[in-house]
């Protein structure tokens, strides 16, 4: 606080604010020396629901405020990409404590865990396959380097930055396993200061290079390609609007909301909106969108609904399931449904308790099999679901919910249904 570091970094948006609370306000032992309050977040997501741009935009963040710090004789003693969250639109540092003296002369004290959060899973989407984020579920500390260089393309390590802070680095971490006083020799050959931000130059440039572009995916370009005609859509686009307005949520959840058409239309009357689809390319299409247009209501992460993120970590309490986030105001599954009751053989009484469990109130959209999309599904497999009709659909919701609408959508086979929670 004192050395100006916290307003400047407050002050352009990179840091969470807090104030400092008395201690009759709130009990402690004796022995706590501040209390801060920080600025809440409305809702935690985790790296491994983010896009590729997201994961990139935290890295950039975090090394942003490593040189910031160091500007004003600090520096960032804690690299983890959990300790970013979105926050209206863009990332925000939330770990006012992980700020310390800098040790004039020592290396960088977070750089192993920078490329285990940062640069390993970012590299792996852009040069393997965006779904290695989730990676990132399974190592929560992040990707083991000797694993990413294991992983990645032997053309990497033609690339300065890569071939550096992974390829050499994994072989260093591999070398020195076990002979710790090896390992000690070597950190304690200490680091200047222009070679502290030389290295945090290279791995800014490093993240910066890598690329991946949102394409090739089997729902990315949905809309384009759906049998909609623009009117339809757009009638569709105003029938949730009115039920929005009828539901009066404070907050949504839009489950498989693509590149977050409908999302928007909570999102810009203010409403704070998540918009989670299973598709990284719509969810990176979506992001860049947000990005672009300066959106702060509207958060789009990457999430299966068959396999949504669980609780994870020491007693399963360090990261939360997508239920445990839950509950939120209102749900929208538009398009959904026959996704999970075809193609993933879900129930439709298992989806209403699903849906049940997150939210007070739900719009639905429900596509029947004369819909051509629901054909597209039916077309590699035998048709096994006698009770997928509007009347088995509205029957199985009728247990959890109470209809409060049911609005045919123009020139479609298509219903829209708002439901109430029980």
């Amino acid at each position: 606080m004192s050395s100006g570091f916290y307003r400047k970094a407050v002050d352009e948006g990179l840091l969470v604010a807090h104030e400092e609370i008395e201690p009759e306000v709130v009990p402690t032992d004796g022995t706590a020396f501040k209390i801060l309050r920080p600025e809440q977040i409305p809702f935690i997501s985790y790296p491994y629901e983010w896009s590729f741009s997201q994961l990139q935009d935290a890295a950039l963040l975090t090394l942003r405020l490593h040189l910031l710090a160091l500007d004003h004789g600090l520096w960032l003693k804690d690299a983890s990409a959990y300790n970013v969250q979105f926050h209206q639109g863009r990332p925000l540092f939330i770990d006012s404590l992980s700020f310390e003296p800098y040790p004039e002369g020592q290396p960088w004290v977070a750089y192993q865990q920078f490329c285990r959060h940062f640069l390993a899973p970012l590299a792996l989407m852009a040069y393997r396959h965006a779904d290695l984020v989730k990676l990132l579920r399974v190592h929560i500390d992040g990707v083991p380097l000797e694993l990413a260089s294991m992983l990645l393309p032997a053309r990497t390590r033609f690339s300065v930055s890569l071939s550096l802070h992974i390829h050499v680095h994994a072989r260093f971490l591999r070398k020195h396993a076990d002979r710790p006083e090896s390992a000690a020799r070597a950190k304690s050959r200490g680091m200047g200061k222009n070679a502290l931000l030389g290295l945090v130059d290279g791995l800014k440039s490093g993240v910066r290079r890598l690329k991946w572009e949102p394409k090739g995916t089997e729902w990315g370009d949905y809309y384009e390609g759906t049998n909609y005609t623009r009117a339809a859509e757009e009638r569709k686009a105003a029938l949730v609007a009115e039920l929005v307005d009828a539901a009066g949520p404070a907050s949504v959840w839009d489950l498989g909301a693509n590149t977050g058409r409908f999302s928007r239309i909570a999102a810009d009357k203010g409403i704070r909106t998540v918009a989670f689809d299973v598709d990284p390319a719509a969810v990176e299409k979506n992001y860049r969108d947000v990005r672009a247009g300066g959106e702060e209501n509207l958060l789009p992460l990457v999430m299966d609904l068959t396999n949504p993120s669980t609780d994870l970590g020491w007693d399963g309490g360090e990261r939360m399931s997508l239920r445990r986030r839950a509950p939120v105001d209102l749900v929208m599954a538009l398009a959904l449904v026959h996704h999970l009751a075809i193609s993933n053989n879900v129930p439709l009484e298992r989806i209403a308790d699903f849906l049940a469990g997150l939210a007070r109130q739900v719009i639905i959209e429900f596509v029947p099999k004369e819909d051509s999309q629901v054909q597209r599904l039916l077309a590699t497999r035998e048709d096994i679901f006698p009770d997928y009709t509007l009347a088995g659909f509205e029957r199985a919701f009728s247990e959890r919910f109470v209809l409060r609408q049911a609005l045919p959508i123009p020139e479609t086979v298509r219903v829209l249904h708002l439901f109430e929670r029980r």
